[in-house]
């Protein structure tokens, strides 16, 4: 069971952070299986991992029959995993451990005929040293809401995304496009994989708000929506209200939501209780 709790963060010289946050998962209104999976960890002055600082991260899996879910259990176990066990600077760290993921979901594609072609995507968010790190591959997103504005931090690694960056296709255009799920890059579909890992971090400021989250939401729930609940509800209320709207308007795929609020350190015992327990989310193989 990972708990959503709220972490200090000890940051040198500068003012302690606290970091709060929640992560939820659904199977949506048509799919029979949740291939999506969500893990985050955000530890408090008592845990030995503290110095790692938290961790979350969404995969959306693909493949035949049961298949995707196999493919993002895989990920997620992975990549959380080592994440906390290997040293180094952490862009160093989660391209290790992507790395690591991939091979592990290729070779068992290659041994299980029943998982063959399997893949995920996978987006990770560091927060560590006062800084963060974003690690992700596919079409799982990561934003940031800083002074009222929210904007994408991840790129989607789609065929619609690129045809905007090259100007051959307008972001309206790629919304309605019926190709706007085709992934170009995915952990475990091929024997190395292209992730875009941060090589310098972003400072955190007290305020910033993070959303995770798999294109289950995204194509249904605008950004505006995004930024508004994330802005009035605490985590857990925020991703079931983003749950909520994406089930209100079909839920045609599996949804997953994170939400870590970064605000400043607290010296009340209520810092270290969990806001909130979640078992890990999706459908274990």
């Amino acid at each position: 069971m990972l708990l959503g709790r709220q972490q200090k963060l000890k940051m040198g010289g500068a003012p302690p952070l606290s970091v709060t946050g929640t992560m939820l998962t659904h199977p949506g209104c048509v799919r029979q299986f949740n291939e999506d999976v969500v893990a985050y960890v955000l530890p408090t002055g008592r845990d030995s991992i503290i110095g790692r600082g938290a961790f979350a991260l969404v995969a959306d899996g693909m493949g035949g029959h049961a298949a995707g879910e196999v493919a993002s259990w895989i990920a997620a176990d992975a990549v959380r995993r080592l994440y906390y066990r290997l040293d180094g600077p952490p862009p160093r760290v989660l391209a290790k451990c992507l790395a690591a993921a991939n091979r592990a979901i290729y070779q068992h594609s290659q041994s299980d005929a029943s998982c063959a072609g399997m893949g995920t995507t996978c987006t990770v968010l560091a927060l560590r040293d006062n800084t963060a790190y974003l690690s992700h591959i596919g079409d799982s997103r990561a934003y940031l809401l800083r002074d009222d504005k929210l904007r994408q931090i991840s790129e989607d690694h789609s065929l619609v995304a690129q045809l905007v960056r090259d100007g051959a296709m307008t972001q309206e255009e790629a919304a309605r496009s019926p190709q706007r799920n085709i992934i170009l890059r995915a952990l475990g579909t091929e024997p190395t994989a292209r992730p875009l890992i941060w090589r310098k971090g972003l400072p955190l400021r007290a305020g910033d708000v993070f959303v995770l989250c798999s294109d289950g939401l995204s194509d249904l729930v605008d950004d505006a929506t995004i930024a508004a609940t994330v802005t009035r509800l605490a985590p857990f209320e925020a991703c079931q209200a983003l749950i909520d709207a994406t089930l209100a308007a079909g839920g045609t795929d599996n949804v997953s939501v994170g939400v870590l609020v970064v605000g400043q350190g607290c010296s009340s015992p209520e810092c270290s209780r969990t806001t909130r327990p979640l078992a890990a989310g999706g459908g274990q193989p």
